[in-house]
């Protein structure tokens, strides 16, 4: 709220319309049934990592359909998203992370990606994205 208060106070609408969604999806999380009208951190966390890849997506959409405009707003919007989002991983720390992973669970071949994205998806969650993780998990495992 304060961040949309300062946004709105500054005129600065590229964060307004990227909080504003945060603030909805929010809601919409908290109010849907089951949810109990509480939303946890990790959850929090998925669905700022599923607004950004949702964006990405819609960038690599218009950027194919030659639309710099709806492309420029859709970067915008991952920019003020990811503020809020834990820091991610870097590429090699995400190695090792994997790698650590892969130790602990056992794996030895190709054949034993499920068992390790598994516990890799758990224990990264919120601080790296899943196409990366499977990334990371493919790249050990071939070696």
């Amino acid at each position: 709220m304060a961040d949309m208060k300062t946004a709105m106070l500054a005129k600065d609408e590229k964060t307004l319309r990227a909080v504003r969604a945060i603030k909805a999806a929010i809601i919409l999380a908290k109010t849907a049934e089951g949810s109990g009208g509480q939303l946890k951190a990790e959850d929090e966390a998925k669905m700022l990592q599923k607004m950004v890849k949702q964006r990405k997506d819609s960038l690599t959409i218009f950027q194919q359909q030659n639309r710099p405009d709806l492309a420029q707003k859709e970067q915008e919007e991952i920019e003020v998203i990811e503020r809020f989002l834990p820091k991610q991983l870097s590429p090699e720390e995400l190695k090792q992370r994997v790698s650590a992973i892969i130790s602990a669970v056992g794996a030895t071949s190709p054949a034993d990606m499920g068992k390790v994205m598994g516990a890799a998806s758990k224990e990264l969650s919120g601080v790296a994205d899943g196409k990366a993780i499977s990334t990371a998990v493919k790249e050990l495992l071939a070696k």
